[in-house]
C-alpha cells in the first residue's frame, strides 16, 4: 500500500511535468507566429515526449506494470498544474521571451538594418545613378543621328 501511494505521487509529478511541457509549447505559440504545419510538428513532438515520459516512468518506478492509479495520478497532476500554475507560468514565460526578443532586436537587428541602409546609401545609390545615366547617354535618338548626317 505504501508503495502504491509513492507511485501515485510519482505519477502526479509526471502529470505536473506533462502540464509544464504542454504550457511550454503554448508559450512558443503565443510568442512566435507558427503556420499549421509547424503547429502539427509541435503537437507531434509534444505527444512523443509525453509518451516517452510515461513509458520511462512506468518502467523506472513500476517495473513496467500498468495500473489504473498511474493514469489517475497523471491526469490529477496535470489538472492541478493547469489550475494552479499554468496562467502564471505562461504570463512569466511570454514576458521573458518578449523581453529577450526586444534585446535581440536592439542588439542585432537594428544595427544590421542601419548597416544595410548605410551600404545602400554609399554603394548602391551611386552605382544605380551611374548606370541610369550611362543608359540615358548611350540611347541617342535616331532622329539626332539622321540630322547630323544631313548637316555633314
Amino acid at each position: 500500500m505504501q508503495n502504491q501511494a509513492y507511485l501515485f505521487i510519482v505519477f502526479i509529478l509526471n502529470g505536473f511535468l506533462i502540464g509544464l511541457l504542454f504550457d511550454t509549447f503554448r508559450v512558443f505559440r503565443k510568442s512566435f507566429k507558427t503556420n499549421d504545419f509547424l503547429t502539427q510538428v509541435q503537437d507531434t513532438i509534444f505527444w512523443v515526449l509525453t509518451g516517452l515520459i510515461l513509458i520511462y516512468s512506468i518502467f523506472k518506478f513500476n517495473n513496467g506494470n500498468i495500473r489504473a492509479y498511474i493514469f489517475i495520478g497523471v491526469v490529477l497532476g496535470a489538472i492541478i498544474y493547469l489550475l494552479l500554475f499554468s496562467k502564471l507560468f505562461i504570463k512569466i514565460s511570454v514576458s521573458i521571451i518578449s523581453w529577450i526578443k526586444k534585446i535581440i532586436i536592439f542588439i542585432i537587428i537594428k544595427p544590421v538594418k542601419y548597416l544595410v541602409k548605410l551600404f545602400r546609401k554609399i554603394f548602391i545609390k551611386p552605382i544605380s545613378f551611374i548606370i541610369i545615366n550611362i543608359k540615358k547617354i548611350s540611347i541617342i535618338p535616331k532622329e539626332k543621328i539622321d540630322k547630323k548626317k544631313d548637316l555633314a
